[in-house]
Order: C-alpha cells, then sequence, then structure tokens
C-alpha cells in the first residue's frame, strides 16, 4: 500500500495536471496583468488600464510580459499593429519559458512596405529547439482595427487563431519523439523590435527611421489558464476572468468539422510558408511529424 506522502503526491500531480481549481487569473487589467520590463518608457498602460501601447525608435523598442508564470491555457489578445510603412519591424505575442532549453510559442508579426500585406509567423519550441516554422497572410488589414490572436496551449495540441478563424494545429507528437512543451511554465510576452536583419524580405528593406516613432497597440488581454503565482507558489490553480470560455472547453480543445474547414481555407489561401514542405531545407528528411 502507497504511504499517505506519495499519495499526498501523486493528488498534488493529478490536480496539477488536471488542473481543476478555479480563480480569476485575468482581470482585464494592465495594471494588474502585466509588467512592463524594458523599454525606458516606451511601453505604456493608458485608458486605466485598459490599453497597453509599445513603441519602437532607431533608440530602442519596448516590451511587456505577464506577471504570472502559465501551464497550460487560452491566451487572447486584441491586437492592432504598426500602419504605415512598418518595414524592418516586429511586432509580437507569444509564450516563453526561462532558460536555453525553454519553450516557446509564437505569433510574430512581420512589417512590410506601405500597401504590401503584413507576414504573420508562427513557431513552436520545444526545450530549446524551434524549426517549426509556418507562414501565412491575413485576410484583413491588422492595421486598420483590432482583432483578437489567439493561443490555444493544452496537453494534446496548439492551436493558433485569428479571430477565433484557426491559422494552425501543432500537435503533441511526443509519441513519435517529437518534443512539445507540456512542463515548463511560460509567461506572456509582448514587444516591438527592430529586425532589418530579416524581417521584411529576408532583410533587403531596411527600417525607415524617418517613420519613427513606431506604435502597436495592445487590449483586451485574457488568460484563461492554469497558472503559478508571481510569488513562488508551487500550487497550479486555473481560470478566467471571462464566461466566454470555460476551463474546461480549452483543456480539451480541438477542431470541429467547420474548424478543419476554416483551417484548410487559410492555409489553401493564406499559407506561404510552411516547414514541413521545405526539402532544401532539411536535405536528409523531412521532420518526422511532416509524415503524419
Amino acid at each position: 500500500m502507497a504511504s499517505f506522502s506519495s499519495c499526498r503526491a501523486s493528488s498534488v500531480l493529478l490536480l496539477s495536471i488536471l488542473m481543476t481549481a478555479v480563480l480569476a487569473v485575468s482581470a482585464d487589467n494592465f495594471y494588474q496583468d502585466v509588467d512592463i520590463p524594458w523599454g525606458d518608457q516606451r511601453g505604456k498602460i493608458l485608458e486605466g488600464g485598459q490599453l497597453l501601447t509599445l513603441s519602437l525608435d532607431n533608440y530602442s523598442g519596448s516590451g511587456f510580459q505577464s506577471k504570472n508564470d502559465y501551464l497550460f491555457g487560452r491566451f487572447d489578445m486584441k491586437i492592432k499593429l504598426v500602419s504605415g510603412n512598418s518595414a524592418g519591424t516586429v511586432a509580437t505575442f507569444f509564450l516563453s519559458s526561462a532558460g536555453s532549453a525553454h519553450d516557446e510559442i509564437d505569433f510574430e508579426f512581420l512589417g512590410n512596405v506601405s500597401g504590401q500585406p503584413y507576414i504573420v509567423h508562427t513557431n513552436v519550441y520545444a526545450k530549446g529547439k524551434g524549426d517549426k516554422e509556418e507562414q501565412f497572410y491575413m485576410w484583413f488589414d491588422p492595421t486598420m482595427a483590432f482583432h483578437t490572436y489567439t493561443i490555444v496551449w493544452n496537453p494534446q495540441r496548439i492551436i493558433f487563431l485569428v479571430d477565433n478563424i484557426p491559422l494552425r494545429v501543432f500537435n503533441n507528437n511526443e509519441a513519435i519523439g517529437v518534443p512539445f512543451p507540456n512542463n515548463q511554465p511560460m509567461r506572456v510576452y509582448g514587444s516591438l523590435w527592430n529586425a532589418d536583419d530579416w524581417a521584411t524580405q529576408g532583410g533587403r528593406v531596411k527600417t525607415n527611421w524617418t517613420q519613427a516613432p513606431f506604435i502597436a497597440y495592445y487590449k483586451n488581454f485574457n488568460a484563461n489558464a492554469c497558472f503559478q503565482s508571481a510569488s513562488g507558489s508551487s500550487a497550479s490553480t486555473c481560470g478566467s476572468s471571462s464566461n466566454s470560455l470555460t476551463t474546461q472547453a480549452w483543456q480539451t480543445q480541438e477542431l470541429d468539422a467547420k474548424g478543419r474547414n476554416r483551417l484548410r481555407w487559410v492555409q489553401q489561401k493564406y499559407r506561404i510558408y510552411n516547414y514541413c514542405t521545405d526539402v532544401k531545407r532539411f536535405p536528409q528528411g523531412l521532420p518526422v511529424e511532416c509524415k503524419r
């Protein structure tokens, strides 16, 4: 018979895995939800905590990070991207753990010259290794209005959505040896920075600093997620400030028939890069998950 201490440890582990405790973890107020650790006042929280702006000039960009670390959840943010000639700039919304063997789930928005479409770059890192990129154009101008960008992260899969339309699904294929981010808590980050060595047309188009400052706008952050508090407590609690999606829904969320149809539509019409078809990049053979 198992000892009391081992049973207790198993119960704690099961609680962490199943994540059934309920607590409001996002108040939809940036003062409560995030810190702005860099940018020397270029990141600002406005409108009583309802709006956050990041700016970039030829001296520095700026960025924010969540106060809490999360282990699985659904993360929504409304973003309005840099308008006009945004070539060379990159705005981001992503999850990341710390350390060289970090996990990361990325939305990166690659600017372009006026009149050209933004590129939405997605990637997944697990235990320090990425190389899982897919890129898309949008079916709208992301600089004209706010749109909702969502990361669903559960033990089975990661889903990237825009206005609740799926762009991409990255499944957990650990059974065939593909690392998956499932045991390192991650924080939510946003940033705006200069990457004109690669961001626009492979670095051929540079940032036009006469257009600075470049500004990106963020609002309506919601983390319907399980988190570890900033106090360092090992307890994992789950919940949301919004009742629009129950905790149980994202824990097992997958695409239904309508979602799969929308995914096919996006990938057929708007996907411009898929690492799983880049045979030149993988001369020894495509990654094993690409064959499934």
